[in-house]
């Protein structure tokens, strides 16, 4: 769990490397949906554009879905999902019916300020076989504006731009935070500081997972 731009999908896609297990992104998967021009993908494409939360009920069909597939038997890691306290709900239901549980709750955190650096820098490849991502500070193309790997015009997502950067952060206040206080109750909860370069942020998260165990 954590904020935009926190760093859940770098951190979820090594833990998932180290662990040997499924790598669930709500994200990607409705991102894959809007370009591919599916019919989830028309449904989400305004929420998105606009940094709303897509409803619960299209998000919990796509999670119930993922999970009870064959690949999702060995383990998974939840990554941007639940984001409202009804997903929560939503979430008991399906890991009920699948017979599993989680074994923890990681809530990764940094200022909002860093936050925006991080989004509004961010630019990526659109070709759906490459994907790279950039940051103009951090990890800039050889050529501004120009995919490293195939050659192609890189390009901000509409939900990286500052406007809908501040409206995701006031959602995820207003929406999100409430999930870490029931996690809280229940024992689950861990909070790791996520700021600091990708290599410093996975070794606190996989010391506080050790201490957590």
């Amino acid at each position: 769990m954590g904020m935009p731009g926190v760093g859940k999908g770098t951190q979820a896609s090594r833990l998932r490397d180290r662990a040997g297990v499924l790598h669930l992104s709500t994200g990607d998967i409705l991102r894959d949906a809007v370009q591919a021009g599916t019919a989830l993908g028309r449904k989400v494409k305004d929420f998105m554009e606009s940094g709303a939360l897509v409803p619960d009920d299209l998000i919990g069909d796509v999670i119930g879905e993922r999970l009870g597939r064959e690949d999702a038997r060995a383990g998974f890691i939840l990554d941007g999902f639940p984001r409202t306290v009804d997903q929560v709900s939503i979430l008991d239901r399906v890991l009920k019916r699948l017979d599993t549980e989680l074994d923890g709750v990681y809530l990764l955190g940094a200022p909002e300020a860093e936050i925006v650096r991080r989004l509004s820098g961010r630019r990526v490849c659109p070709n759906s076989t490459c994907g790279e991502v950039y940051h103009l500070d951090s990890h800039p193309p050889r050529s501004a504006g120009v995919c490293d790997n195939c050659s192609s015009a890189l390009v901000q997502r509409p939900d990286d731009t500052e406007d809908v950067i501040r409206e995701r952060l006031k959602v995820y206040r207003d929406q999100t935070l409430p999930i870490a206080r029931i996690y809280g109750e229940r024992g689950m909860l861990v909070e790791v500081e996520a700021t600091g370069d990708p290599d410093t942020v996975f070794a606190r998260l996989e010391s506080r997972m050790v201490k957590s165990s």
